[in-house]
């Protein structure tokens, strides 16, 4: 399938900046079943300063906003194909060894809550696999998907025990409980083609787990399936903070709001 992409971010200031950097990973993965056609960067008051690569094999661009602005906008664009795999990525690949994924983070860190639905499901005699796509459900049976509930700094047992909150949330509380029962486990952030609209309100978020016998594999929890063609793979990492779209710091300002614009839709491919 080929997507076309499209992702605005614009910060606002409340009072002029004097310094600011801040870091995008908003840049598509080159992995399996992903091909890049195109993507291109733009900036109105920004101006980029490097690309490097990080340690999950993320692309992140390195921009500093200019001296004095209080409205910063990035608008990123581009074509992508994509194929189905089930959700299946493959090998370990990276600059941080697979056990790695297996220690926990204060966002994933499991509670009471999270350690009970654990031993329910662990006790299950099945596969690794089986076991993976049974928390999944577990997670979406416990959880109400909801927006407005939880924030970006929310943990997992926060949203655990509230019963409520977003992909990011639903991706924290999965990977929490799939690292307790000895399975490594990651953060994924990116792009869904939605089948009932092109405009949406932000990007994407789901966990992937690894199984011996076919390496990574995906697992939107919010809608109970693996990551299919309509999937596009951004940024990865042991939790939200690693695969954040954006990061930064600024001086001279003491509020910021951040507005996102995101459309996805497929591209006709020509024979």
């Amino acid at each position: 399938m080929r997507l076309s992409i499209r992702h605005t971010t614009r910060y606002l200031f409340d009072t002029p900046v004097v310094h600011a950097l801040q870091r995008l990973r908003l840049t598509p993965k080159q992995t399996q079943g992903q091909e890049i056609l195109e993507w291109e960067m733009e900036y109105h008051n920004a101006h980029p300063e490097f690309v490097y690569e990080d340690q999950h094999h993320n692309t992140v661009n390195l921009v500093s906003v200019e001296t004095g602005a209080q409205e910063v906008t990035v608008t990123c664009h581009g074509r992508v194909d994509t194929h189905d795999h089930a959700g299946v990525i493959g090998r370990h690949a990276g600059h941080l060894p697979l056990w790695s994924f297996l220690a926990q983070t204060p966002q994933t860190t499991p509670g009471p809550g999270m350690r009970k639905l654990a031993g329910e499901v662990g006790k299950r005699s099945e596969s690794r696999l089986d076991t993976l796509h049974h928390l999944s459900g577990a997670i979406l049976d416990r959880v109400e998907y909801k927006t407005g509930t939880t924030h970006s700094r929310t943990i997992a047992e926060e949203a655990y025990a509230a019963a409520n909150g977003v992909c990011q949330d639903h991706a924290h509380i999965f990977i929490g409980i799939a690292r307790s029962l000895g399975i490594p486990a990651r953060y994924v952030s990116g792009y869904l083609m939605m089948n009932d609209r092109v405009e949406q309100e932000a990007g994407h978020a789901w966990a992937e787990a690894y199984v011996d016998e076919l390496g990574w594999v995906g697992f939107d929890i919010s809608n109970g399936i693996s990551p299919d063609e309509r999937y596009v793979r951004v940024a990865t990492g042991r939790d939200y903070r690693d695969a954040a779209p954006v990061t930064g710091i600024s001086f001279g300002t003491t509020s910021t709001v951040l507005e996102v614009d995101v459309a996805v839709e497929q591209q006709q491919v020509q024979q």
